[in-house]
């Protein structure tokens, strides 16, 4: 239950990372990207909705669900941050940050999806 305590806040966090990074490619950058940061945007702010909803779950079966969507969810912003640093859209510093964070939630994710299901 620890982890699920420190995850929601960190997810929260993460995913206002995320609308602020689309706010800067789509409106403030010169060079303005809107497809895979639409992409990054959904995919970043869906693993924490996941995990509130999971919080709720009518049974571990179901939390363990919501917790490995999430997760899902996590690899697939992993990969649109890495799109966007390998298409020169942020730069690498913006991408390390923002990659240690979501690779900190994966972490945890992967942490909470074990121990739930034993995998």
């Amino acid at each position: 239950m620890h982890d699920e305590k420190i995850i929601s806040p960190k997810s929260k966090a993460f995913a206002l990372r995320c609308i602020r990074l689309y706010k800067y490619l789509t409106q403030t950058s010169e060079i303005k990207e809107y497809v895979m940061s639409k992409q990054m945007l959904r995919s970043g702010t869906s693993i924490g909705a996941n995990i509130k909803e999971g919080l709720y779950a009518q049974s571990r079966a179901d939390f363990g669900t919501k917790m490995t969507i999430a997760l899902k969810e996590a690899a697939e912003t992993e990969y649109w941050i890495e799109l966007l640093l390998e298409s020169e859209y942020i730069t690498k510093e913006q991408a390390d940050s923002l990659l240690y964070d979501c690779r900190e939630l994966i972490k945890l994710l992967v942490a909470i999806t074990k121990s739930i299901f034993g995998k």
